[in-house]
């Protein structure tokens, strides 16, 4: 993907695998379909209804988009780092108690990503036991959303943290710092 193109802005890209780019870019387009199919099914619906034809798999399907719209976006805001987690503090504070605050934030945003792997790996497999009425496709098929965005955010996490200690966190101050000079 060329540089031009990319939706990493320059002020990150020492956080950031390029070889992640690419699934940043397609998890955007994703997200945008099914907040979009989201948008369209429930106005399908409603339109439906009040003309006096109810589409019965309507509901599962938008159902569906937004759950997967939802988990989607959670994983491409962490990737984007626009996601609202613990930084006002970190950003106030630089050196070694800067290292420290965006690590801590990190880790808990990855404590968060693997409780999703976990229980959400553990409501897949009861997902298969019950299937909803009238609809034969089972609560798995819904649930798989959570561990696969806590697998995402996980990837995120991990390659900020690793970049993060690499090449430093942003220092918010010095950039503020240079403007005002």
């Amino acid at each position: 993907m060329p540089a031009d193109y990319s939706l990493v802005l320059r002020e990150q890209r020492h956080l950031k695998w390029r070889a992640l780019d690419p699934l940043e870019h397609g998890l955007m387009i994703l997200c945008g379909v099914a907040i979009t199919a989201f948008s369209v099914l429930v106005l399908c619906d409603v339109v439906t209804r009040a003309i006096g034809h109810p589409w019965l798999w309507i509901q599962e399907a938008t159902m569906t988009f937004f759950i997967y719209g939802i988990f989607i976006g959670v994983a491409a805001a962490t990737r984007r780092n626009d996601h609202l987690y613990l930084a006002v503090l970190a950003e106030a504070l630089t050196g070694n108690k800067r290292l420290f605050f965006e690590l801590f934030n990190r880790l808990v945003v990855l404590g968060v990503a693997v409780c999703m792997i976990y229980f959400g790996y553990l409501n897949v497999l009861d997902g298969f036991k019950s299937l909803r009425m009238p609809s034969m496709t089972p609560l798995a098929s819904l649930y798989a959303a959570i561990p696969l965005s806590g697998i995402l955010i996980a990837l995120f996490t991990i390659e900020q943290m690793v970049n993060g200690c690499r090449n430093g966190f942003p220092d918010i101050n010095a950039d503020e710092r240079r403007k005002s000079l």
